[in-house]
């Protein structure tokens, strides 16, 4: 693709320069910014930006959720050839110092105070960032920091700015190439400091394009922005996309409001990571178990024939006479009114990705006549390497190569892509760089899979991860992990087992399923450390973990990866700890590190260990979590043989 994200911006503005192209709620009410204000809120940062000293090349930090004007500020440094960083606005103060001095980051734009006090509290760190704007003021009256203002004072600046420099705007825009730097994103860092992937706006742009060409996407989607911008998934869906299409982007008011917002906005393009699907459903199915008899009876009826009829339904197939009927029934009385409950109703096209979604969770969205689907990609493939077309849609494969894509296996089994996507590096890193581009053009994944006989991608685990039992058999972690999770009760779990011989394994439990089921069996508990001690969970969870085992030993290369012991850890992972990355990957070696003790405890043979870890809360205090923990073995099955 030959342009670049400002002259799409301005294309907009002058073919439909009164189409809404973002909207914000603020204060409950939903304010509209049209294609031509967005254009001169561009014009207007960029000029301010200029002002202040941005040059062409240099980065910019912008940090916290979705907001029209952040999104402003991105499009006006690219406006300048300058280059926007975003970083996760979850992260912790300390997380942010590598990023800012690894880009040599001068200039910044957060949304509200709590982003302003994390970057003064790093500012001796990072000696060389002399600006900081901010988007909501709120709290921020009585702070008099050098370089410290508002971004409304930006633009005022940049509104007298433009006046004396008149055509200043427009000439920097066309300055910019196809093939310039439009954007960095930092990776998870789940094994050492997050590395920069640079990326062109070609490769943004022509992947976002042949994405919105896979699913026939127009200017008349609305999309919901709810995930972290720094998160090139939503930086994609909601920003080159929506470049690319002309679409509506639409920003909730807090991440408590999303599930309102997700109602009233309605969107027809959606895009949710497993774990958001999975809390849904969990919501659905508490609510059920509340409801009356007669309420959960059409619930059990029709949620049978929606198992049994809504993927066949989905994929085209040829429905008899009564399973439309019973469908169209069905859909009067549960499915209608729940996919209006999950704000999902006028959804064409959903996307999910990042994680393995289980089996049950995807029939059933796509069962109630949600056409979810999945996608592989990364930070370093400008996200759109696979996709499921419709009609074609397997819970075990994340879908065909999309146009301009092209993969293949090396001997290990590790996956290589080639695709006009790809990174143009990492930042200041060319050994690493190296490692993962080859001379040819091909980009090395990192994960394990293999293409199935109808042509769809299958991913086992990152090829890093896989290694082997003591016993020369097949280890694959994500994949257990994975298994683990599909269940309802599990939020997290972390197995062990590589040149060991047997497996075991963490697990976390989801506090709100199994607080709800330990509710309704009158079982009291004071917290997620109480609850999770309990011998009545300790025997549910036994039971999902058993479940898994019997699925391995139906597989002739993980047969000898069954759990034989696990443990259920007394508090949840958590990024703030460094348990997790900030996309929730779990950090394998750091979490082994640190509960090292609790690890020999399993191998050990012991029924029980005590431990004590320091924790992080909300508000930055630390505290400590301590609690004698209970080991329990789980039941192991022989491998089945296939027929000859």
């Amino acid at each position: 693709m030959q342009t670049t994200f400002p002259r799409l911006l301005l294309e907009h503005a002058a073919r439909r320069p009164d189409a809404p192209a973002l909207r914000e709620k603020e204060y409950g009410i939903w304010q509209t910014l049209t294609w031509a204000q967005l254009a001169q809120m561009v014009r207007h940062l960029a000029g301010g930006l200029a002002e202040a000293g941005l040059q062409r090349g240099q980065h910019v930090v912008v940090i916290g959720e979705n907001r029209p004007r952040l999104y402003a500020t991105m499009l006006a440094a690219q406006s300048l050839g300058a280059v926007p960083v975003p970083l996760y606005q979850d992260a912790v103060a300390a997380e942010f110092v590598y990023p800012i001095n690894n880009a040599e980051v001068a200039f910044a734009v957060v949304e509200d105070q709590e982003q302003v006090d994390k970057l003064l509290e790093i500012r001796a760190q990072c000696p060389q960032l002399a600006c900081i704007w901010y988007d909501d003021g709120r709290g921020l009256r009585n702070y008099r920091e050098p370089g410290l203002e508002s971004l409304d004072a930006l633009i005022e600046r940049g509104r007298e700015h433009d006046a004396r420099h008149p055509g200043l705007f427009e000439a920097e825009v066309e300055k910019a190439q196809a093939d310039d730097v439009a954007a960095m994103f930092f990776t998870s860092g789940t094994t050492g400091n997050p590395k920069g992937v640079v990326h062109t706006h070609r490769s943004l742009l022509d992947r976002a394009e042949a994405g919105a060409r896979f699913d026939h996407l127009t200017e008349r989607e609305e999309v919901l922005a709810y995930l972290p911008p720094a998160w090139i998934g939503q930086n994609c869906f909601s920003y080159a996309q929506w470049l690319v299409c002309g679409y509506v982007v639409n920003c909730p008011e807090s991440s408590s409001t999303v599930m309102i917002d997700l109602k009233e906005i309605g969107p027809t393009y959606y895009f949710a990571p497993p774990r958001i699907f999975e809390g849904l459903l969990t919501s659905v199915t508490i609510r059920m178990e509340d409801a009356g008899r007669l309420k959960r009876w059409l619930y059990k009826t029709f949620m049978d024939v929606a198992r049994r009829v809504g993927p066949k339904r989905m994929d085209g197939q040829r429905l008899s006479f009564t399973e439309k009927l019973l469908y169209g029934l069905g859909n009067l009385l549960v499915y209608g009114p729940l996919r209006n409950n999950l704000g999902m109703s006028r959804i064409r096209v959903a996307y999910t990705a990042g994680e393995a979604i289980g089996p049950d969770l995807f029939t059933f969205y796509r069962s109630i006549g949600i056409n979810l689907k999945q996608l592989y990609g990364s930070t370093e493939t400008a996200v759109f390497v696979c996709l499921q077309p419709d009609h074609e849609v397997k819970a075990d494969t994340v879908g065909v190569p999309i146009e301009g894509v092209e993969i293949k296996l090396d001997a290990n089994g590790e996956i290589l892509i080639r695709s006009p996507g790809l990174l143009k590096e990492y930042y200041k890193n060319p050994q690493a760089t190296a490692e993962v581009k080859t001379e040819d053009g091909w980009y090395r994944s990192g994960d394990a899979g293999f293409i199935d006989a109808s042509g769809h991608l299958k991913i086992i685990d990152r090829a890093k991860d896989v290694g082997r039992m003591a016993d020369g058999s097949m280890f694959a972690p994500k994949y257990i992990e994975n298994k683990l999770k599909f269940f309802p009760h599990i939020k997290e779990a972390v197995a062990f087992g590589d040149k060991r011989d047997k497996v075991c394994a963490f697990i976390n439990i989801d506090f709100e399923a199994v607080g709800n089921w330990a509710e309704k069996r009158g079982l009291p508990y004071a917290g997620y450390t109480d609850l999770a001690a309990k011998p009545e969970v300790y025997e549910l969870i036994r039971e999902c973990v058993e479940k898994v085992n019997a699925d391995l030993a139906a597989d002739e290369k993980l047969a000898g990866s069954q759990i034989h012991r696990f443990l259920i850890l007394h508090k949840e992972l958590d990024a703030d700890d460094g348990e997790l990355t900030r996309t929730r990957k779990v950090r394998r070696g750091y979490i082994a590190e640190k509960y090292q003790v609790l690890v020999d405890a399993l191998y050990a043979g012991k029924s029980s260990q005590y431990i004590e870890t320091q924790v992080r809360f909300e508000d930055g205090r630390t505290g400590t979590v301590s609690a004698d923990l209970a080991i329990v073995d789980a039941k192991t099955y022989p491998a089945m043989r296939r027929a000859a």
